[in-house]
Parts: C-alpha cells; structure tokens; sequence
C-alpha cells in the first residue's frame, strides 16, 4: 500500500467509528496544486484515548494537546483532534489547547494555502479560509491577523519566505507588513528551529529567492547579518561582471541543485569573508578572504547549533573555495590529497557553481575532474608503504618528526617516486640523516 492508500484507511477507520476525520494541512495543498505529499496529517474529532484505543500501534507523542501519531505498515501519521489554542507566552506553544469544531481548529493554523482539510472518502474539500482562492492566485497569506498568526510562533516568519520560495508565490501586503514589524524578535525561535527552515529553504526550488526576501523582510539581518553585510561590496568587474558580493552570493544559489546542507553553507558563506577583508588600492583586493571566511562560517555554526561535522565541512569549502584556481599547478600528491578528501564532490561542486556565477571558465574545474577520471581509488589513497610503528622499529622515537617523516614519505609515494615499503625505509634513512645534521 501507498502512503495515501495507508492515510485513507486512517481514515476510514474514524468514519466508520462516527468521527469526523480530514487529510489536514500540507498534503491537501499537494494534492490541489498536483503535487505527491510524502506525508498525510489527519484531523479529527475523535479524542487521543478513542485514536489510541482504535489503533494498535500509536504513539502519544502529545496526547495533552490532541497529537497521537499512529503507525501503519511502517509509516507514521500524526492524528490530532480538532483544537483551538490559547496564548503563547513563549512564543511558540500554546497555554492551554481546548477541542473544539474543524472550523475553528483551521483557524488556528498558520498560511491559507495550508488551511485546507480534505474528505478522501467522499473526495470532498473544506475550505474555511480561502486556501483553494489563495492556491489559485498564487500568493502566501496569513489565516486571520498576520501580526496574532506570527505572535503565536516567530517562526513562521520564516516559514513563509519558505513556502514564498519553493512555489515562487508573492507575499500578501499586510502579511509582509507584520513579518517587516516582528523580525527583529525572530531570534526568540531556538536556533535549531531555524537551522532546520533555513535547511528546507536551501532544499527547495529557489533558494536564491529565499535568502533575497529574508534580506527584504529584514530577517536575514537578524538571523544572518553576516550575509546581509555583503550587499553593497563591490568586486572587480573583470573577474565579476555580475555585481556586487551578495548579488553573486544570490546567483550562485540559484544555480544549486537539491544540495546537501553542507554544501548550501558552503555555497552561501564561501564570500563571507570578502566584507571584512575588502580593500581598494590598485585594485579591488580582498586578501586572505577565504582563510577569514573560515572562521566567520565556524562562528556562525555555531550559532546555529551545526553538528560539529557539518561545521567541519563547511568551514573546510570556505577555506578550499579558491583552490581549483591553481589546480593545474599544484604537485600530483597535493591534488591527490585533495580528490581523498570526502569533501571533494561538494567543493567541486561549489567550485563549478561559484565559476559559472562569475567569469565562466570551468578550465580548472574540468581539469581537476578529468584528473580525477584518469585516476584509480588506489591511485588517490593507497595503503601506506609504512606506518608509524615502522618508525619504531627502526628505533625512532615517537614525536612531532612522525607526522614530518610520514608525510613526506606519501607525498613521494603519491608522486609515484616510491613504489614499495623497502624505498620507504631508506628515504625515511635519507630524511633522519639530514634532519640531525
């Protein structure tokens, strides 16, 4: 069965118990605008102890506010019984829920387009707010007072560049009014919050447009000032003709393609670092830009709570942005070193996109592929002639030289220079010698 065929039978299962029970929220917006939903959301009457009693396996991940996700044929589905909400002091959840009328629990939600509720059994859509109108204009609209819907959870502000962006729908007036009014409180939202919408922004069909209308919002200086700091800093027009640093910031997003988030970082903070270091003698310089970068894009990490492997990527495609540039110079080992890495697909990826929204030329970018192409995996990371106990039974002690000694030896290996273990030994002779003279 299918994941609707399976939401259906939820479904089916309430009726035939005499509840009220709805396709809700995003999967009916899917479904008018001709898209596959990956998931169902069901509302009902039905309260948390009759859905928990009606199913065999649920889980009551919010019973106290009307929220049981019930599982079937591994899939889950969260079920929740129609609801109003009260005040939100913390601006996210609610003080006190109370169930109520499928009228009133649409009311509650946050964008008309998905204010929605839809009866698969008698192919039958309930629109109390306008959704389908809204659906068909093409536009993000609040349900109700924007400034109330946004008060109730900051987020949501984001949430609708969001949804602005993946269906390229303009921003209603008024709503954009309240998102301009509260943006400066968008960070009252934990950062983990907005790492995971900002996450779906750079994930969906225009990720470009979304960061431009977090800018127009005044969100993105709130959240991302950093990156607000680009617009205005100019560049030398013969390596970019396209603009300023943000404008190429906006145009390299543009040409991303369902992109990891690593690489989306990496992608929007590889010029981070050109708003601090810009200088203008000669010329246009922005010296060391990417080394600065680096530790701008780990500060920010950590203000939105990256793991610290995704930090370590992203801060690795800042630093290693500029790298292709002299590609076709570099010794075979350093480019080997480089193709090792497990990094390399995003950075060639970031060093195409980041050429074509610039001077055009993929020479450096088609040169490093076509080395990589010609090499095998046993080329670009070879077992090790010798290691560091090697090193011990040559009655070396361990120390700083290991790492010296070791190195040297792989790049001559990587070279082709060294071939066997025995060719090791005497070149790590060779280095020993001429280090205790």
């Amino acid at each position: 069965m299918t994941v609707r065929e399976n939401a259906i039978d939820i479904v089916k299962i309430l009726q035939a118990h005499r509840h009220k029970a709805y396709f809700a929220g995003g999967c009916v917006r899917d479904m008018i605008m001709g898209n596959e939903s990956a998931d169902y959301d069901i509302a009902t009457s039905a309260f948390p102890q009759e859905v928990l009693r009606l199913f065999d396996k649920t889980i009551p991940v919010g019973a106290q506010f009307g929220v049981v996700i019930v599982v079937k044929n591994d899939h889950n589905f969260e079920v929740a019984t129609f609801r109003k909400e009260g005040s939100y002091s913390d601006g996210r959840h609610p003080d006190y829920v109370a169930f109520t009328t499928p009228e009133d629990d649409v009311k509650r939600r946050d964008f008309t387009i998905n204010g929605l509720l839809y009866d698969p059994v008698n192919d039958e859509v309930l629109d109390f707010v306008g959704g389908k109108a809204d659906i068909s204009s093409g536009i993000i609209r609040t349900i109700g007072n924007p400034i109330e819907r946004f008060s109730e959870d900051k987020l949501r502000m984001i949430r609708a560049v969001r949804f602005a962006s993946q269906f390229d729908f303009p921003i209603h007036e008024e709503t954009k009014k309240a998102i301009i009014k509260l943006a400066n409180e968008i960070n009252i939202v934990s950062a983990e919050r907005i790492r995971d919408e900002l996450e779906k922004i750079f994930k969906g069909k225009n990720p470009h447009i979304g960061i431009k209308l977090l800018d127009e919002l005044s969100l993105l200086k709130e959240i991302l000032p950093e990156v607000s700091e680009m617009k205005g800093v100019r560049q030398p027009e013969n390596f970019h003709p396209e603009g300023d640093v943000f404008v190429h910031t906006l145009l390299c997003l543009s040409k991303m393609n369902n992109p990891t988030w690593t690489l989306a970082m990496g992608v929007l903070l590889h010029d981070i670092g050109k708003t601090v270091t810009f200088e203008e003698t000669d010329r246009i310089r922005f010296n060391l830009h990417e080394k600065v970068g680096a530790d701008m894009a780990k500060k920010i990490c950590n203000r939105l709570k990256t793991s610290n492997d995704e930090k370590e990527r992203i801060v690795w495609l800042v630093m290693k942005h500029l790298y292709f540039k002299d590609a076709q110079k570099m010794r075979l080992s350093k480019l080997k070193r480089l193709f090792a890495n497990e990094g390399y697909p995003e950075l060639a990826e970031l060093c195409r996109i980041d050429a074509l929204s610039s001077s055009g030329d993929l020479s450096d970018y088609y040169y490093c592929q076509e080395m990589l192409g010609r090499l095998s995996q046993e080329e670009v990371k070879p077992k090790p002639l010798i290691t560091g106990r090697d090193l011990i039974e040559m009655g070396l002690k361990p120390g700083p030289m290991f790492k010296e000694i070791l190195t040297r030896v792989e790049d001559e290996q990587l070279e082709g220079n060294l071939k066997t273990k025995e060719e090791a030994i005497e070149m790590v002779k060779a280095i020993v010698c001429q280090m205790s003279t």
